[in-house]
């Protein structure tokens, strides 16, 4: 495993931030870490690189024990911080060579040169940060990330106020390096799950409260109700159409077109086309409705709040 967390809780004062929180994701892994604000996503990133020690559990990283924070286990991991941590003052080049000193590179030069190719930032390598655009200000940060050629990396809502073409590039970039690292990417934003994670772990309250592959999170049925999106060539008389078993309620959505809800333990399809041949209607379309990610998302932070 690359990463393996253990029954890790920790505290702010009385506030309980995380609880009894355990997961483990495999090597060359990509997996979204998803929460609404004050979830605990930030509060775990910093357990998993060693800047703030748990209250309680126990986090192997790459093989090294966090609570060590050892020198190898600094190479092994990269981090960017949703607050980038940069020096506006310094030239790009200036600061990685600065970063890959801290790191004792031996091959520095050669290191820096490779990160600056690989994020995109040749065109800007002689500017000072403080002139870079937001999204070049976050490939400076992947760049210092990356400098030690970590196993792990971990993301803190990475593409936080970049504007959409910005967005499209970090995310590709950071696909891309998905090949050859684990990364856990903490995010509330559903497109960059989509756009970029295998797996999703979603935090609510402190507590892990789904763990899925991405295609699997969308099929779960959280409500329990089946919507399906039937059109007909004409009107039909609703009343009728609830006496068909296990369908909970019916709306309209057009002249001819209704949503209806139905219980999900049993397949009402067959009894929708029965109805409209016994009441001599065409069904002109039948459409079951998949959750979107957005909607699980919802259903099981919301779910867990009432």
């Amino acid at each position: 495993m690359s990463i393996s967390v253990s029954n890790i809780s920790h505290f702010y004062g009385k506030q309980q931030a995380l609880k009894d929180v355990s997961f483990d994701i495999k090597s060359g892994e990509v997996v979204g870490f998803l929460g609404p604000n004050g979830a605990g996503k930030s509060t775990m990133m910093k357990i998993l690189t060693g800047y703030l020690q748990p209250a309680t559990g126990n986090v192997i990283v790459a093989g090294e024990h966090v609570s060590d924070n050892k020198i190898s286990f600094r190479r092994k991991i990269g981090y960017l911080p949703e607050q980038n941590p940069l020096y506006l003052d310094m030239y790009v080049s200036e600061y990685l060579d600065f970063m890959a000193s801290i790191y004792k590179l031996k091959n520095k030069k050669e290191r820096i040169a490779e990160m600056i190719e690989c994020t995109g930032l040749l065109p800007e390598k002689h500017k000072k940060i403080g002139a870079l655009s937001k999204g070049y200000r976050q490939r400076v940060g992947l760049a210092q990330a990356l400098l030690p050629d970590p196993e792990v990396l971990i993301l803190d809502e990475p593409t936080t106020g970049l504007d959409p073409n910005q967005i499209v590039d970090i995310r590709s970039l950071i696909k891309n390096l998905g090949q050859s690292k684990t990364i856990l990417l903490s995010t509330h934003i559903m497109q960059e799950v989509k756009a970029i994670c295998e797996r999703v772990i979603i935090i609510h309250s402190g507590s892990i409260v789904a763990d899925k592959q991405s295609n699997e999170l969308e099929s779960l049925n959280i409500s329990g109700e089946t919507i399906i999106e039937v059109e007909f060539d004409k009107p039909i008389i609703p009343e009728k159409f609830l006496a068909i078993p296990n369908i909970k309620s019916i709306e309209k959505n057009g002249d001819t077109a209704y949503i209806v809800h139905a219980a999900s333990e049993h397949d009402v399809r067959p009894l929708i086309f029965r109805f409209a041949v016994e009441n001599n209607i065409i069904l002109l379309s039948m459409v079951t409705k998949q959750q979107s990610l957005e909607e699980v998302f919802r259903a099981l932070t919301v779910m867990n709040l009432e």
